[in-house]
Formats: C-alpha cells, sequence, structure tokens
C-alpha cells in the first residue's frame, strides 16, 4: 500500500465506527424523552466537534487534500445538521416538552440521521475505489 491507501483504509474505518456510533443517537434521544434525563446537555449533544467522529474531521489526521474534496464538505455539512437536530430533540426532551420532542425526532432527526447514513457510506465508497485505483 502506499501512504495515502493507509490513509484512506483509516478513513474508512472511522468512517464505519461514525456510522455505528450514529446509530446509537436515536435511542439515547428515546432514553431522554422517556425519561427527561440524559447523561449530556442538549447543547453537548448539538455540538457536532463534541463525538470523536467530528473531532476527527476537524483533526490534522486528513490532509488539506481530503479536506477539500467535495464527499468531506457534505459529509461535515451533514454532520453539523445531525447534530443540530439532536440538540433540539434533547432540549425539548430534557424541558418535558414530550411531543415537541417525538415531532422533531421525526420530522428533522431522523432524516438528517438517514441523510448523514448516505453520505458517510458515498464517502466511505468513494475513498474504496480510489484505494483501487492506486493499487
Amino acid at each position: 500500500y502506499s501512504a495515502l491507501g493507509v490513509a484512506k483504509n483509516a478513513s474508512q474505518e472511522e468512517i464505519k465506527k461514525a456510522v455505528g456510533a450514529h446509530g446509537m443517537w436515536k435511542m439515547r434521544l428515546r432514553a431522554a424523552m422517556r425519561t427527561g434525563k440524559s447523561d449530556i446537555s442538549a447543547h453537548e449533544a448539538g455540538c457536532d466537534g463534541n463525538c470523536k467522529f467530528g473531532q476527527w474531521l476537524n483533526s490534522t489526521a486528513l490532509s488539506a487534500e481530503a479536506k477539500a474534496d467535495v464527499p468531506y464538505k457534505v459529509v461535515k455539512r451533514v454532520h453539523a445538521d445531525f447534530h443540530r437536530s439532536a440538540g433540539h430533540v434533547m432540549s425539548s426532551a430534557l424541558g418535558g416538552r414530550q411531543r415537541e420532542a417525538e415531532e422533531r425526532l421525526e420530522g428533522e432527526f431522523i432524516p438528517a440521521s438517514e441523510k448523514l447514513v448516505r453520505a458517510l457510506m458515498k464517502w466511505k465508497s468513494e475513498l474504496q475505489k480510489g484505494i483501487r485505483r492506486a493499487a
């Protein structure tokens, strides 16, 4: 493998972990809606730089070239939208506004979550194609 191939493999692994980690958010939000409590605040849920994937996206682990590519820019924007909507749901849930939280979960969070997974999978697929071409 070239150094580029190794970097792309690492990126694919981060993307795979992000899909799983962000899939857990729906359960976390539903628990907050059910109990009115959470181990994180609405502000923390809404911040896209708090999660490991967000930290990785903003780190120097990705080259300037990778960050200039369209897939990175799309994922970064969609990831921020995902967390913004998670923060909205969490705010409603922790504020005891159950119906509002449910509406935000269904109308805002779930579509944002699905969009994030699609963007992540597309990016992962493009990285795989790039490795095959470089090999």
